[in-house]
């Protein structure tokens, strides 16, 4: 058998659970790193809720950290192409694609 034949019958398989699936929303990461480990904290900041939570922390090997940006720069590109430039903006009288908190008004 031919390693590639191995590895197609050997591939990885992954695991989705249900309540994974579902996902957590995140408008917040926090990154602290040490010598030997990242850490991402996604938090949600909520109107009118003075703390972010964190919903989940990943923690990362360095070289993990590095896949990850590589493969984050890779699928913004895809999407850029597909959907348009993503803007970001940091200017408070431009117009947002998400809601700023922090604008002391409720609107429905």
């Amino acid at each position: 058998m031919s390693n590639n034949n191995n590895q197609k019958q050997h591939g990885l398989q992954i695991e989705l659970t249900p309540d994974k699936a579902v996902g957590e929303y995140s408008n917040f990461a926090i990154i602290t790193h040490s010598s030997s480990e990242f850490v991402v904290d996604f938090a949600r900041m909520m109107p009118g809720v003075e703390k972010a939570q964190v919903r989940s922390r990943i923690v990362l090997a360095p070289e993990h950290a590095k896949r990850l940006l590589g493969a984050l720069q890779e699928n913004v590109m895809r999407y850029e192409r597909t959907f348009g430039p993503i803007q970001l903006h940091d200017n408070p009288q431009e117009p947002r694609t998400i809601s700023p908190f922090n604008t002391g008004k409720g609107e429905a």
